[in-house]
């Protein structure tokens, strides 16, 4: 028997198949870090999965083979409650209306066989939504992606899910750039961006753009930016002279791309 199993377990070896769940490991930024999901794909292949194989009520790996694994480098909020950093079990469990996500903080399991409802680290319902095309393979994926915030969304068969997820990284910028800026070499450029696109003081972000554009007068890269300040700060005829100084930089380097950009900002301080 011995001597049978052996044999039997080298020749497995020998041969190699493609899985029958594929896996996949995505990754997304978010903030200043970063989300990694890693899960294997089943098809439908003519059969009834939810409510059939993968029944209502029940615990599912959200996935085939090992459990679906997520891993945040930073701490996030999912619909609303605060998630620290670290590794964790992605299960869920289906309905006609409705599904639990769950969270476990025993992350590496294989399947739901070994799962414990006392290791969960989180609950929480969602809607189902109904697809009214069918999706043959799972599909797990980032949507609706921004700086701070995005959603995962999960669509198998005729059902979907969706769930938000969200960073703080704001206190930990503004207290990143007050030291910075304090220092010998100082992104000049980068901090100002950041004060531009977070409606934070415009007056000190015109300040740094302009010191940026010292260091290179020609560079119709910082005109528009300097003319979208000045233009958010409703300065129209400032905006309007310093991206038509971006035009012609742009034009005179046959630089297309800041021409237009530059035009843009042209067009809108002109209305």
């Amino acid at each position: 028997m011995l001597v049978a199993c052996v044999s039997q377990n080298s020749y497995a070896q020998l041969l190699k198949t493609p899985a029958l769940s594929s896996t996949q490991t995505i990754t997304q930024e978010l903030g200043l870090g970063q989300i990694t999901l890693t899960y294997s794909r089943p098809n439908i292949r003519g059969r009834k999965v939810l409510g059939n194989l993968v029944p209502y009520g029940a615990v599912w790996r959200t996935g085939a083979n090992a459990a679906t694994l997520i891993k945040f480098t930073d701490d996030v909020t999912i619909d609303g409650n605060k998630v620290p950093a670290g590794e964790y079990g992605l299960f869920s469990i289906p309905g006609p209306d409705e599904w639990t996500i769950i969270l476990n903080k025993t992350a590496h399991q294989w399947g739901a066989y070994t799962y414990k409802q006392a290791d969960d680290f989180l609950r929480f319902k969602v809607k189902n939504g109904k697809l009214t095309t069918p999706m043959e393979t799972l599909t797990i994926e980032f949507i609706n992606v921004d700086q701070t915030k995005c959603e995962l969304e999960m669509k198998w068969e005729n059902s979907s899910f969706a769930f938000h997820i969200s960073t703080d990284v704001d206190s930990k910028v503004m207290a990143n750039i007050a030291d910075v800026m304090n220092a010998d070499k100082r992104p000049y450029f980068e901090a100002a961006l950041y004060y531009y696109e977070n409606n934070k003081d415009l007056n000190k972000a015109l300040e740094w753009i302009s010191t940026a554009e010292k260091a290179e007068p020609t560079a119709p890269f910082y005109k528009v930016w300097k003319a979208r300040i000045l233009l958010k700060m409703g300065n129209k005829a400032a905006a309007l002279s310093t991206a038509q100084e971006g035009v012609k930089l742009a034009k005179d380097q046959k630089d297309d791309e800041y021409e237009h950009l530059n035009q843009t900002v042209v067009d809108q301080a002109s209305k």
